[in-house]
């Protein structure tokens, strides 16, 4: 079996009849070249399947446009969303998208992201809160640029973007109490990433200053299986929660399903639910779930604008930039006066 061999630039030029940096020209943006010139270069070069490689012109402008995407749980349909946003992004800004699935293991992350790293990646976006903050040590020191989302750590540099979720959690308890509701409760996963904390401590907060006591319970990882056993142990107390914020709604659906199915629980009549990050599941007609919407396509080109602007030459100094975006409430059928 023979190696496929890849036409030259040179081959390109005398096919074309014209000279070497003729056809750099032809495929550098902005490069000043003639009509008919850029015509034969192009002929030539389809004649020949020939590519320009930029993964060498990258490296020899220290750039190989490789950002690494960081992210766990890449299945879930928040997760999905922005991944699709960011991937068609970078890829409109010339980038080169390589995705690294923590798989909650920062063992494997570590080793992933070296490879990339001698892949001369330019920069990461971590996109979950579960990878060690070590991993966002390395991206730092092998000189990649670095987005964090929804995660807080203090490195200087990178590009920090969170939601207001400690502020939208305390809109929720507003809502219920308003629908009447007194028996407040929060259901959380085990992750502990410091999104999910974040909206448990606001809606703890919130409820406290009216004088009412959340009961909270966290149970495996933020899914559907562990929202329906938190309903299972919730549900079966003595003095049953009349509303439940969910963490996710991922946790909110498997929530209502088992609170609806093995109860026989109307919603909202006899439980409220809210639910965050406006998945499309939420929509549907079976969950109709009050939700807060994550403003995906921000994040996405927040991330991916600050990324294509050069980097200062006194960047390594930088604290950095802080970004805090706005959840907004999607009103639904699953909390009473909606």
């Amino acid at each position: 079996m023979s190696e496929k061999v890849f036409a030259s630039a040179q081959e390109v030029a005398a096919r074309a009849g014209v000279s070497r940096s003729a056809v750099s020209r032809t495929f550098t943006p902005g490069a000043s070249v003639s009509a008919e010139t850029r015509r034969r270069v192009l002929e030539a070069a389809e004649a020949l399947g020939y590519h320009v490689n930029e993964l060498a012109r990258g490296l020899m402008r220290n750039e190989s446009g490789i950002v690494c995407l960081i992210v766990s749980d890449v299945a879930t349909p928040y997760r999905s969303h922005l991944l699709c946003e960011l991937t068609l992004l970078l890829q409109n800004a010339g980038k080169v998208a390589m995705l690294i699935n923590t798989d909650r293991s920062n063992g494997s992350v570590d080793r992933a992201l070296r490879q990339a790293i001698r892949y001369r990646a330019d920069a990461s976006i971590i996109l979950s809160g579960m990878p060690d903050k070590s991993i966002a040590q390395l991206c730092l020191r092998s000189g990649q640029r670095l987005v964090l989302i929804n995660r807080d750590d203090e490195e200087p540099g990178p590009l920090r973007i969170n939601l207001d979720d400690y502020e939208a959690a305390g809109r929720i308890v507003t809502a219920f109490v308003r629908a009447g509701c007194r028996r407040l409760a929060f259901a959380n996963s085990e992750a502990g990433t410091p999104s999910l904390m974040a909206r448990e401590r606001g809606f703890v907060a919130a409820a406290s200053a009216l004088g009412i006591e959340v009961f909270v319970e966290r149970h495996g990882w933020t899914g559907y299986e562990a929202g329906k056993a938190i309903a299972q142990r919730m549900l079966t107390r003595a003095e049953r929660p009349d509303a439940v914020f969910c963490a996710t709604d991922l946790l909110a659906c498997g929530f209502m399903d088992t609170a609806r199915h093995q109860f026989a629980l109307s919603v909202p009549n006899q439980l409220c639910l809210a639910g965050f990050d406006d998945i499309e599941q939420a929509s549907w007609s079976s969950y109709n779930l009050t939700t807060f919407a994550q403003p995906v396509s921000a994040i996405a080109s927040k991330a991916v604008e600050w990324l294509s602007h050069p980097q200062p030459e006194d960047d390594s100094t930088s604290q950095g930039q802080s970004i805090r975006l706005h959840a907004e409430l999607v009103w639904r059928g699953s909390i009473r006066g909606g």
